[in-house]
């Protein structure tokens, strides 16, 4: 059956950062999934030309409400703004800020005792603003229930697919990555960046191509080790550094990603993908993948298959 599609109000707010509008303005845009509206009032203050397409009033009915990065966060946004995020999370649609949007999130009252980052320039601005926030260092983004921040631009790519992924799907996300030339599988307790001055500059990038390309082999965290001819806890350190996981963690993320593609886009039975994908038994593949996904294989087969 074709699926109803989600309304997007993307909030077309004062001193509005362009790159922050158009990454979700594009990637969500050109997904048909979503009907996209830009929500606010006749002037945005940005020197980019921003217009909205709809007013405030037609924000708070969206599924997702999106609010991207604007200048000086440290002053609020105008009531009207934050009205329409209060009432979005108070009826249950996702609340999205990227990079410094979070400061709008924060102000709003809807944080308040929970988690959420944005760019690290404005971490320790939003930290001491906002003390009823759990503001977490150096993450992509950070999902807590249905309220969904992020850092700067890049991250901002990284949020967008990762709400593809989750209303439609990881062949959508993929696809969707693949237009704007980005990674659909970045996690997002992954850095936002890396200190190279006091970091040792190991890549093991190899070594998760590797695992990769072996996701439905045997892989423990003593084989990537080896793979990566370093001791096995100062691997540990450093694949933590790079990507923000455990090893063996990491490799779950990804043969979970494995899974759902193959959910979506095969008719194999549940035996066949849980070996293809590393977990053995289709009674251990169901159960790690219900707590990770939140529902059954066939249920969630059922909800994005393609086929």
């Amino acid at each position: 059956m074709p699926r109803t599609k989600l309304v997007v109000a993307l909030l077309a707010v004062p001193r509005v950062m362009g790159l922050d509008f158009s990454i979700p303005a594009h990637i969500l845009g050109r997904q048909e999934g979503y009907q996209v509206l830009v929500c606010g009032k006749e002037t945005t203050g940005s020197p980019m030309g921003i217009t909205p397409t709809h007013s405030l009033a037609d924000a708070p009915e969206a599924d997702i409400v999106i609010v991207p990065g604007y200048d000086e966060p440290e002053v609020p946004l105008p009531e009207e703004y934050l009205d329409v995020i209060r009432f979005g999370a108070e009826r249950g649609a996702r609340v999205v800020a990227i990079c410094t949007g979070a400061f709008a999130l924060a102000e709003s009252g809807v944080l308040d005792g929970r988690e959420a980052t944005t760019h690290w320039r404005y971490l320790a601005a939003l930290r001491e603003q906002y003390p009823a926030v759990r503001v977490l260092e150096n993450q992509l983004f950070v999902e807590d229930g249905k309220f969904l921040t992020s850092a700067g631009a890049g991250a901002g790519i990284d949020a967008c697919l990762h709400l593809i992924r989750t209303d439609f799907g990881v062949a959508a996300a993929h696809e969707a990555g693949k237009e704007v030339v980005a990674s659909p599988a970045r996690g997002g307790a992954q850095p936002q960046y890396v200190d190279v001055l006091t970091a040792a500059r190991t890549d093991l990038s190899a070594t998760r191509s590797w695992v990769m390309e072996h996701i439905g082999d045997p892989i423990t965290v003593q084989r990537m080790a080896e793979r990566s001819n370093l001791p096995r806890r100062t691997f540990i350190r450093h694949f933590e550094l790079e990507t923000g996981m455990s090893p063996m963690r990491w490799v779950v993320h990804h043969r979970i990603l494995s899974a759902r593609r193959l959910l979506e886009t095969s008719d194999w039975p549940v035996e066949r993908i849980a070996a293809a994908t590393g977990f053995g038994t289709a009674a251990n593949f169901r159960i790690i993948f219900r707590r990770e996904v939140g529902t059954t294989p066939t249920g969630y087969r059922r909800m994005h298959s393609v086929l």
